[in-house]
């Protein structure tokens, strides 16, 4: 390619309007999968999640609708949000279960396929806060397994971090598990919880999806269920207004298979407009990708979102 030749943006890594971006890679079929919320639509009103595949983390394939909130789900119709997806093997073989925001309450699908097709488990997982807490809504699931211990641990919430252990049928909580992991306040939503050399890395989204200062934050633990320590300089990536990069929120984390090489997939508004549309910015994002990396003590380096993104794995 000539020197002078533009660089190719790979920012957004999917076509059209999509936000609160899961990424899982596959063990069954060696390949990358996005979960997204299907935006787009006035005031987060979408009813139905798709899900996007890809070998190489640049060329998604839309692999079409996995869930839909009408037609597949009994006890909610409205506002489809925030998924998180997990793949277990049980039994000697692979299942995916599939935990999604539906009418501000959590529930979960199961499949024996990343692609679908998924069955829920037909009722709500998470329907009511956690005890003592006032605010905020029962959103944002994540779903995380300790290479240490192969427990699961589920987490929710806006306002708050909710969490509590997976029995082993991955659809309902362990009692006495459950708990409210204490945050500062910049804390709003989003958990993502994910393990790196000995360390549990918690991150989460502060401010408003609204907000052009939407950015995401992180601590650290010794254990899946905290407590939570909180670096001093914890930003892990915000905008950059003068490249027009509002909103870098709502984020997942993708570590390649037995590498210590990682990727932080996380949504925008929508560029060049988003930022220009107001309050409606907030329901027109886009899903982006930039490389995750590390300090030799194990803090985050600040991500610096880019619109040329990644390039395509070997």
């Amino acid at each position: 390619m000539p020197a002078q030749y533009p660089k190719i943006n790979n920012n957004p890594v999917l076509e059209g309007y999509y936000a609160d971006p899961e990424i899982l890679y596959s063990n069954k079929t060696k390949k990358y999968y996005i979960y997204p919320t299907s935006d787009g639509f006035d005031s987060w009103s979408g009813y139905y999640f798709k899900t996007f595949s890809s070998d190489n983390l640049i060329d998604w394939k839309d692999e079409g609708v996995i869930l839909d909130l009408k037609k597949d789900v009994s006890w909610a119709d409205r506002n489809a949000w925030a998924p998180c997806i997990v793949e277990k093997k049980i039994k000697g073989k692979y299942k995916y279960f599939y935990y999604f925001t539906a009418a501000q309450k959590i529930g979960v699908a199961v499949s024996d396929n990343p692609t679908g097709p998924f069955k829920d488990s037909g009722k709500a997982l998470v329907a009511t806060k956690p005890e003592g807490i006032k605010g905020g809504q029962e959103i944002d699931p994540d779903v995380f397994t300790d290479p240490k211990s192969g427990k699961s641990y589920f987490y929710w919430g806006n306002g708050y971090m909710g969490a509590f252990e997976l029995n082993d049928d991955m659809i309902s909580a362990k009692k006495g598990t459950e708990t409210v992991i204490k945050v500062d306040k910049t804390f709003r939503e989003g958990t993502y919880v994910f393990y790196r050399k000995g360390t549990y890395y918690f991150l989460w989204s502060e401010d408003d999806t609204r907000s052009p200062n939407y950015k995401v934050r992180y601590g650290i633990s010794k254990s899946p269920l905290g407590p939570i320590e909180i670096p001093e300089n914890n930003i892990v990536i915000q905008g950059v207004p003068e490249q027009g990069i509002h909103a870098t929120g709502h984020n997942s984390v993708l570590q390649i298979p037995n590498k210590d090489e990682w990727y932080m997939v996380y949504h925008r508004f929508s560029y060049p407009t988003g930022i220009k549309m107001g309050r409606a910015g907030g329901f027109h994002r886009e899903v982006c990708i930039d490389k995750l990396e590390f300090n030799l003590d194990g803090t985050i380096k600040q991500v610096v979102p880019t619109h040329t993104g990644i390039e395509s794995l070997k």
